[in-house]
């Protein structure tokens, strides 16, 4: 995700998203631990990407 996309949505759809995108990252650390990882890419990425939502969250609270 880009942060332009991401500071367009809601407060309420901000929070939808990191929730979904903390889901996939505790599933794939699973998959790290048994030892099946195929994309081990997507943990930088989604790390990126609630590291991006919490940026406009706090940019949203400080207003």
């Amino acid at each position: 995700m880009k942060y332009k996309e991401i500071e367009g949505l809601s407060e309420a759809e901000l929070l939808e998203k990191e929730k979904k995108l903390k889901e996939q990252l505790y599933n794939f650390n699973y998959q790290r631990y048994s030892g099946r990882v195929e994309k081990p890419h997507m943990f930088t990425l989604l790390r990126k990407d609630v590291a991006r939502i919490k940026t406009v969250l706090n940019k949203i609270k400080n207003k």
